[in-house]
């Protein structure tokens, strides 16, 4: 059993769609990994690093309601259980396939849960699952900024974003429980914060530091504030919605938060409510402090990067603070449990944040696009080299009862997995006990 703390980094899967929807940016094809998959399976060899974000390209794997083509999720992931990589499953990355159109359309929550649930029952040796990759992100580029997908711009337009984004990742944890009970969901989620620039801009940043809490407030089932409640309803989330989340709270027992964080993750506001960049103000330590306060939760560091610039040592220095800032939170008491370098190669087109097809490299990988390693590469090798068996041992309280693939079948991890689906049986059954609210408390 792999218990040690979680190393990663990720092969990013992004598919949104812009241009109205004529144009789709697959970041898979963009950075070769279609044709190089097996050299970049090789380079976590070469770095060391047992965990991996990955998932297969959504829009060409689910085809149809019930119809799937699975050819390059089989050949990847059987190289994945065989090298025993754990990987951590990325579903669905900020797109969907044409036929489902974008994240409005009402049907997609349960079509996404029908596929995740294929997904776990033809790998039911995968352990770890992103569902659904940052939610709030997701949604408020989609339909708040206008940038991909539905390129929509209104508060109700974002509302049906998230409802329909959050509840596919809870219908997924769901349906993958049934099949593997001893799933973990980490929640890869932007950690975000946002200082008033004066006096007249407090309350528009009030506003804004509720409202980036709102997908995991109703993914954990957590009742939100006033001030958000009126968002939600205003936006076209009627009670019953509302509701589905606050009798689901039980799923956070499975989960890991995985919080996310880029120097562009702090916002000034000004008072009108706009906002420009802040850069690293508080920094990955604080803001995450703030999101453990609300949840309570195991963390897990699941993104970062920063561009190579011109002296090559920027990225070096950031992966160095961000290193810094993962030990600090973890010896204040929270407890986390990975950190996660974001990603393996470079980019594409992620300095103009996907809105434009530039086919522009964006140099944040571990490995350029010719799979030649950056000095961020080595520098992380070396920290993984250093760290890896320190960590654990300063709290064996603090580790993740993650199994390897090839373990699975192990009759302790049987044992386990059916302990934890009895367990679950009695938590949906404690989910269905009706919620205290005005209209059944008695008087």
């Amino acid at each position: 059993m792999f218990t040690t703390f979680m190393f990663a980094t990720g092969i990013e899967n992004s598919i949104p769609t812009i241009n109205n929807g004529r144009t789709r940016i697959d970041q898979m094809e963009k950075c070769g990994h279609y044709k190089y998959w097996r050299t970049d399976f090789d380079l976590l060899t070469e770095l060391d690093v047992q965990v991996l974000r990955y998932g297969p390209p959504l829009h060409t794997t689910f085809l149809g309601p019930g119809r799937y083509d699975w050819s390059f999720a089989d050949v990847t992931f059987a190289e994945i259980e065989r090298r025993n990589i754990i990987p951590i499953v990325d579903l669905c990355h900020f797109g969907v396939p044409d036929w489902i159109g974008n994240f409005q359309n009402p049907d997609f929550p349960e079509l996404f849960a029908t596929y995740a649930e294929a997904f776990a029952h033809r790998f039911p040796w995968v352990q770890l699952y992103t569902p659904i990759n940052e939610m709030f992100i997701c949604a408020q580029f989609s339909a708040a900024y206008g940038w991909w997908n539905e390129q929509m711009r209104s508060d109700c337009a974002f509302v049906t974003a998230l409802k329909h984004l959050v509840r596919a990742n809870v219908l997924a944890m769901e349906r993958i429980l049934k099949v593997r009970p001893d799933s973990l969901f980490v929640q890869s989620e932007s950690s975000e914060y946002f200082h008033a620039e004066n006096p007249r801009a407090i309350k528009p940043a009030e506003i804004l530091n509720a409202r980036r809490f709102l997908s995991l407030d109703l993914n954990y089932g957590r009742r939100v504030d006033s001030e958000m409640y009126e968002l939600l309803m205003d936006g076209g989330m009627t009670r019953e919605e509302y509701h589905f989340f606050l009798n689901r709270s039980s799923l956070r027992h499975h989960c890991i938060m995985g919080n996310d964080y880029y120097v562009t993750n702090e916002h000034r506001v000004r008072a009108d409510g706009s906002t420009t960049a802040a850069g690293d103000v508080f920094g990955y330590d604080d803001i995450t402090r703030q999101y453990y306060d609300r949840y309570k939760l195991p963390v897990m560091h699941t993104e970062t990067n920063l561009m190579e610039g011109s002296k090559g040592d920027e990225a070096v220095d950031w992966l160095w603070k961000q290193w810094a800032n993962v030990l600090r939170v973890r010896n204040t008491g929270v407890p986390i449990v990975g950190f996660t370098w974001y990603s393996l190669t470079d980019q594409m087109d992620w300095d103009v944040a996907l809105r434009e097809e530039n086919n522009h490299p964006t140099p944040v990988g571990l490995y350029d696009l010719d799979r030649n390693i950056r000095p961020v590469g080595r520098c992380y090798k070396q920290l993984i080299k250093e760290w890896c068996n320190v960590l654990p041992a300063q709290s064996v309280c603090l580790t993740v009862p993650v199994v390897r693939p090839q373990e699975v079948r192990e009759a302790h991890v049987v044992r386990n997995q059916e302990r934890l689906r009895r367990m679950r049986r009695t938590e949906v059954r404690e989910d269905k006990e009706p919620v205290a609210t005005a209209k059944n408390v008695r008087r």
